[in-house]
């Protein structure tokens, strides 16, 4: 009986143990972008090599809806964090003060807005979009940027004729010419592409808002200003994880599409290893991220951001960069180095 009481409370205690350990770990309820992709590959290494674990936190990761709706969904309350769009940030700190998350780690240093257009077609200069259709779908950043690409690049938005259609029409109605040119997301529309199998190298023209004007930051980290204020520590580890986990997939991307098809396994390997690779090579491997390290940003270009933003949407105020961005939780400079495969 004494040798039964004396293992009853060793198990009892191990069994404390244990739950005193979960119990301990800070749960994140994180949203990503959209259903699974390359471009996501690292949250799930992370998850796979225990970097949450590691930093003390229990991460629970969902898809997503959308770039934008990452905002209004941690807004919610519904989620701690998310991977989405600091421009749809500005907007929502603009109407609405202290509620919008913040950035704290940008990932797209440079963002994914473009027009693109068959080769073949009759648009051979951004000047060409005057007396030409240009599709998108409604709502999109892309499209919304549209009138103010214009402005900056002396074209008469008036002699342009905008087709809203659904997301998944766009490529096709490039393809079959019924439309001359798709106001878009480059890291979408291209391996769109690819499936369909139309080359975007050789078929398709791309005009990158970058280099017509339009210089913004995209996606990245956010997280709810409660969270940042109540658990501050947990937001490091986070970002942290993430960070790591982003330097193990550019080192070695084979690795991140595994730890991603563990959890999809109908995943097409091949074609998000491309899209992956496609985002290293035109949304993260960058002259800036070389100077200033992974995560981080240029206060001049998120300022210069926001009075874009606020102009294009017409916002009732323009918000403080810090109320965007914050990057005090950001590890060393020194850990944020990354060597991008050669393209």
């Amino acid at each position: 009986m004494r040798i039964t009481s004396i293992a009853l409370c060793t198990i009892l205690g191990l069994l404390s143990s244990v739950s005193a350990d979960a119990q301990e770990k800070t749960r994140i309820r994180f949203t990503l972008d959209w259903k699974l992709q390359g471009i996501h590959s690292w949250y799930y290494l992370a998850e796979k090599k225990g970097y949450f674990v590691n930093e003390g936190l229990d991460v629970a990761i969902d898809q997503g809806e959308g770039s934008a709706a990452t905002v209004t969904r941690i807004m919610s309350g519904a989620f701690d964090a998310g991977f989405g769009d600091i421009n749809a940030i500005i907007q929502n700190a603009a109407a609405h003060p202290g509620l919008a998350p913040v950035m704290v780690y940008m990932i797209y240093n440079s963002a994914p807005f473009a027009i693109a257009t068959m080769k073949d077609g009759p648009i051979k200069t951004i000047k060409d979009l005057e007396r030409h259709s240009v599709g998108g779908a409604a709502g999109s950043g892309a499209l919304a940027l549209l009138p103010t690409l214009a402005k900056l690049n002396g074209i008469d938005k008036n002699q342009i004729t905008i087709t809203n259609m659904a997301p998944n029409l766009l490529e096709q109605m490039l393809a079959t010419r019924q439309a001359d040119a798709g106001a878009t997301y480059n890291i979408t529309t291209y391996m769109n592409f690819v499936t369909m199998h139309v080359d975007p190298e050789k078929d398709v023209r791309w005009f990158y808002f970058k280099d017509y004007g339009i210089d913004l930051y995209s996606n990245g980290i956010m997280v709810s200003p409660k969270f940042l204020k109540e658990k501050p520590e947990a937001v490091r580890g986070l970002i942290r994880a993430i960070n790591q986990a982003i330097i193990d997939v550019i080192k070695d991307p084979n690795e991140g599409i595994a730890a991603l098809a563990e959890h999809e396994p109908l995943l097409n390997r091949a074609i998000e290893m491309q899209r992956l690779q496609l985002a290293f090579r035109t949304l993260m491997n960058t002259a800036e991220v070389d100077e200033i390290g992974l995560g981080d940003v240029k206060d001049g270009k998120i300022k210069s951001s926001i009075d874009l933003v606020s102009q294009t949407f017409d916002l009732p105020r323009r918000p403080d960069p810090i109320e965007v961005f914050d990057r005090s939780f950001l590890p060393p400079k020194a850990d944020r180095k990354a060597n991008f495969p050669k393209s």
